[in-house]
């Protein structure tokens, strides 16, 4: 199992590397970021779930996973605004940090090369583009004192927006259908699908190395500990726990679901932060370090579980 991983650590090395010595340029991190997330990304889901529909037994892992993902997110929450004592937009990224993973340059490449379909992670990105993705943004415009006009439209229409879930959608009616892409399409189509893992692992990388500092006060390291901590040990246990305890389940599909909780925070969770002007340094700080961890939890998971 082990070796499965290696591959994937090896990419996410390239990126770093190539990050610290700036031989793709500055925009290097951006730029590919992008085409992971508009184009190679979208193309490896829709040729995915075009051909392996995906099958009913993952729709109990989805819930343990789903459901690990609420409560770790709602201890996030309430760390920061019990113990902690920060504002509603913080206390919405310190949830966010805490139980929203990495399911795309992460999540994708760990699911295609250790379980051998991206199916289960596909159902994952649908849910937290669907639904966790609004309920994130709205909380935090509702914190903003200022409330642009057309906030709820375009809240509502984030899902649309997001190329990663229409190509969900549309592989998974395909599938469901067992309809297959015309041979050129399919083929265009499988070609940027291959681009996918090893683009999105290179961003991954780059993205790791330290840039900017974040606005605002740097956080007290109890805060990233107590969030690194949720995302990396408690989220991927109390999946663990829920899946075979309360689910009862065994083999690849709990397998399937540990990893997917066990994956690290997301880097969407620095973006929205300096989008909605909430310190980044927390948002990037508990990033980098669960992404660190997350070599070895992976790992380990899949080693005890497999």
């Amino acid at each position: 199992m082990l070796a499965a991983f290696l591959p994937i650590w090896a990419l996410t090395a390239v990126g770093f590397l190539a990050g610290r010595t700036g031989v793709l340029g500055p925009a290097a991190v951006d730029v590919l970021g992008r085409f992971v997330f508009y184009v190679a990304m979208p193309a490896a889901l829709l040729e995915t779930l075009t051909r392996q529909p995906i099958g009913r037994p993952a729709g109990w892992a989805v819930a343990a996973f789903a459901l690990a993902t609420v409560l770790i997110g709602a201890a996030g929450f309430a760390a920061a605004r019990w113990i902690f004592h920060r504002p509603l937009a913080e206390q919405t990224i310190a949830a966010m940090a805490s139980g929203y993973v990495n399911a795309g340059n992460l999540g994708i490449p760990v699911a295609v090369q250790v379980l051998g379909d991206a199916n289960f992670i596909a159902v994952v990105l649908l849910i937290q583009t669907t639904i966790l993705t609004p309920l994130i943004l709205g909380t935090l415009d509702i914190a903003r004192s200022d409330h642009p006009a057309g906030r709820w439209r375009r809240l509502l229409t984030v899902p649309l927006r997001s190329p990663v879930m229409l190509a969900c959608l549309l592989g998974m009616l395909l599938g469901a259908a067992h309809v297959h892409l015309p041979r050129l399409a399919g083929d265009v189509v499988a070609l940027l699908g291959d681009a996918a893992v090893p683009s999105a692992l290179v961003a991954l990388g780059l993205s790791l190395v330290p840039r900017e500092p974040g606005d605002g006060e740097p956080r007290r390291p109890a805060e990233v500990a107590l969030a690194v901590l949720l995302k990396s040990a408690v989220q991927p246990l109390l999946c663990y726990l829920l899946a075979r305890l309360v689910f009862g389940l065994t083999g690849p599909v709990l397998l399937g679901a540990v990893l997917c909780a066990a994956l690290p925070t997301a880097q969407n969770t620095f973006v929205f932060a300096r989008a909605y002007g909430v310190d980044g340094t927390f948002a990037r700080d508990v990033i980098v370090a669960s992404t660190a961890l997350s070599m070895a939890t992976l790992t380990v998971a899949a080693t005890l579980l497999q």
